[in-house]
């Protein structure tokens, strides 16, 4: 094989850059599967991969890019052929593992999944680890009794975000019509309503954390920020209700009392999209694919390898609508 493009960071002197460079297959790391990568996307821990004590990279030099679809190219494991059209988020690609921001990516094929019929290449990024995570969201809301049946007051936060956005279209294609979505600029109104969310709220709206029991507002919460939007909103949760949380934009602590809990029967549902067992991913894939698609309606830029800094830097700045993919 020849020299290829990839995205590469680098550390030097305590420092942290990262570019386009060619590089050679002896660059990947190791995996039984060969693939030329078709797309990728750019999510927030793309972002925080190329910052300086970012909390992503494990080791340097790193291709970053969570996430691949791709045709194999050569398979040492009997479960891929050549020319087959396949899936790869999450597991530690793009952290400790070559990943998806390059024209190849080799992985194990532990972490690799068949694309499903009816999903393109490029619709599978279109949904990709943002969409997979907020699949893993609404699925378990409606484990803890999230039924469309019932029109709850759903919240997403995030709203015009990665998993944000793609939450709000899937529960709006689902059937559920009450969903406020969390904004915090004006021009993100009118994005979330398009998407499908009934009324919008601003983070000023939501009040403060003054009572561990506040009036109960929203039956569900689909949480992708956390940070002091979680603890505001734990005690606005009615009885019995639930929220996941997949995000941390807006930090990593959690100011709480037990009293939600015990005197509401709350839940509070952790949702990782990185160790998800192989096994249980093709399922979701395939109601992305069916039921749960909407790729094609999605809120999505298109762009290439060389212009992946300014997305990274528009996430980092908080002006990021939607889902950008990368075409490699």
């Amino acid at each position: 094989m020849n020299s290829f493009k990839a995205i590469v960071i680098k550390e030097q002197e305590d420092e942290v850059s990262y570019g386009v460079e060619q590089i050679g297959e002896d660059q990947l790391s190791d995996g039984d599967v060969l693939i030329k990568v078709a797309y990728s996307s750019i999510n927030y821990k793309d972002m925080l991969a190329v910052q300086k004590k970012g909390g992503v990279i494990r080791e340097y030099p790193m291709i970053p890019g969570i996430d691949l679809s791709g045709t194999v190219v050569r398979s040492a494991d009997s479960r891929f052929q050549e020319g087959q059209e396949v899936i790869v988020t999450g597991f530690a690609m793009g952290m400790s593992h070559t990943g998806g921001f390059a024209e190849y990516a080799r992985v194990p094929a532990d972490w690799v999944v068949e694309l499903p019929e009816n999903l393109s290449l490029r619709d599978a990024m279109v949904f990709g680890t943002a969409g997979f995570t907020a699949a893993l969201s609404i699925l378990a809301l409606e484990h803890n009794g999230m039924d469309p049946k019932n029109d709850p007051e759903i919240l997403v936060t995030g709203s015009t975000g990665g998993v944000g956005s793609i939450a709000v279209q899937l529960l709006a294609k689902i059937g559920y019509k009450n969903i406020t979505a969390l904004v915090r600029k004006d021009h993100q109104v009118d994005v979330a309503k398009s998407l499908g969310a009934h009324s919008v709220i601003f983070p000023d709206e939501l009040g403060e954390l003054k009572k561990p029991l506040n009036k109960e507002k929203f039956d569900y919460v689909l949480d992708t920020v956390g940070g002091d939007v979680t603890s505001v909103l734990i005690p606005q949760l009615s009885y019995g209700g639930s929220m996941s949380m997949c995000g941390m934009a807006a930090g990593v602590e959690l100011k709480a009392t037990v009293l939600p809990f015990i005197l509401r029967g709350v839940n509070l549902l952790g949702i990782d999209s990185v160790n998800v067992p192989i096994d249980k991913r093709p399922a979701i894939w395939a109601k992305m694919a069916d039921d749960w698609n909407i790729a094609g309606t999605t809120l999505v830029d298109e762009i290439s390898l060389e212009e992946v800094p300014s997305t990274i830097e528009a996430i980092k700045n908080g002006e990021h609508l939607g889902r950008t993919i990368v075409k490699c």
